[in-house]
């Protein structure tokens, strides 16, 4: 069967999955909204290599949802940033979330991750609005916590990522 053009087609989600359709690409928006902006901190948390955390990259900035800003000139070296288009995607994440929190884990497990919502100061449940106060949830609105099991295997990637340096 031939695959067809997502430019090809009306469909909004064969469109959407051409451009965020891939385990690597939502990865590496969940750590753009976790607010890891180095290359070197999207590979170690992702595990990806350093050409498809690159050749990804790129093509989110040239779907524009990502931009690069420079923070070093010598070397020269650049954070990414998710733009208005990436910041738009956070719904998505919020619902990979939930499913994967309701679907994929045990019970006993916990929440990876707690949101406490700055608006109302409540926590903000698993969204796409805010548990405790009815808005919709924003990343930028939102401070994480971490549960301790989850902060220690971000922490566990990091070494490793070093260590493998």
């Amino acid at each position: 069967m031939k695959k067809i053009s997502a430019g090809k087609t009306l469909c909004p989600i064969a469109r959407s999955e051409d451009e965020v359709g891939d385990r690597w690409t939502v990865l590496i928006l969940r750590e753009l909204f976790m607010r890891g902006h180095r290359f070197e901190e999207i590979q170690a948390q992702t595990g990806g290599t350093p050409q498809m955390i690159a050749a990804r990259l790129k093509k989110l900035q040239e779907d524009g949802l990502v931009e690069r800003r420079r923070y070093s000139e010598r070397p020269p070296r650049y954070e990414y940033h998710l733009t208005e288009k990436g910041e738009a995607f956070y719904p998505v994440i919020l619902a990979l979330r939930a499913w994967g929190e309701k679907w994929c884990k045990s019970p006993d497990e916990g929440r990876a991750i707690n949101y406490t919502h700055h608006s109302c100061g409540g926590p903000a449940g698993l969204g796409p609005v805010c548990e405790s106060c009815g808005q919709p949830l924003q990343g930028k609105d939102l401070t994480a916590e971490l549960n301790p099991a989850y902060k220690s295997e971000r922490e566990e990637r990091v070494e490793a990522f070093r260590a493998n340096r």
